[in-house]
């Protein structure tokens, strides 16, 4: 199993790094991060944990930011020496709440409330079951009111083929091609839009699963992507993200 750990105090990583190779040997901490920016850029890069240690007061500020800013699928177990967050905490993937200092015990019963959710059905049909109730009242937008000329235009995203940025101008394209502008980031929309939906393929996509026609085997083990539309340029995957995009691809 492969965890990440999001925290700024480096001996607390390091403590709580010693402390999970004790309670769950077989666990591998691939890597160690300490901010917002430095998570969401490895979230983008990065092929998906199976599970998420974090921390919720980062020096840059709140990490319940990094949600903002990129789609994180995997559990997570949040750490913090407050439990004011305890609630805001579970309206995201979360599994468990560890109140710092970290102590063994407790952390063994988040780590086997964990796998006793992959275990049940030998696979991940439990966890992704149990992500999907916790999930339950998260809302996604079916529509968006985008400006267009002296109007506000109701655009579907049903109706959404990708969305892209364009010299600092986001463009939705929609499956007939009509071109609408939104003044929101690719970050802010993509945290709108249902992941089942949509994916966010690269910095500068968004692409809509009604629109892929079909994938080209790029180079360097990458993907490339052809929509029922046209594209201003190659829509690339990148070789951290194809076992991600097949994986959403094939639900």
């Amino acid at each position: 199993m492969k965890a990440l750990v999001i925290e700024d105090e480096i001996l607390a990583a390091q403590s709580l790094q010693k402390l999970i190779t004790e309670v769950s040997p077989d666990t591998e901490v691939i890597a160690t991060l300490q901010s917002i920016e430095e998570s969401v850029a490895w979230f983008d890069e990065n092929p998906m944990p199976d599970l998420v240690f974090m921390d919720i007061h980062l020096a840059d500020g709140s990490s319940f930011a990094i949600f903002e800013k990129t789609q994180i699928t995997c559990p997570i177990i949040f750490t913090t020496a407050y439990d004011e967050y305890a609630l805001k905490a579970f309206e995201v993937s979360s599994i468990d709440y560890l109140l710092k200092p970290i102590n063994r015990n407790d952390l063994e019963r988040a780590m086997n409330k964990y796998k006793s959710l992959v275990r049940d059905n030998g696979n991940s049909e439990a966890l992704e079951s149990f992500l999907r109730q916790i999930g339950i009242n998260k809302s996604y937008k079916s529509c968006f009111l985008v400006p267009e000329r002296d109007k506000l235009i109701p655009l579907s995203t049903a109706n959404i083929a990708y969305i892209y940025i364009d010299i600092k101008t986001v463009k939705a394209i929609a499956l007939d091609e009509h071109v609408y502008y939104m003044n929101q980031t690719l970050d802010e929309i993509m945290n709108q839009l249902n992941p089942d939906d949509f994916f966010r393929a690269n910095r500068q996509f968004i692409v809509s699963r009604k629109a892929v026609k079909d994938i080209t085997i790029w180079i360097g083990n990458k993907l490339s992507l052809n929509l029922s539309v046209k594209v201003p340029e190659k829509i690339i995957i990148s070789k951290a993200k194809v076992a991600e995009f097949k994986t959403w691809f094939s639900k």
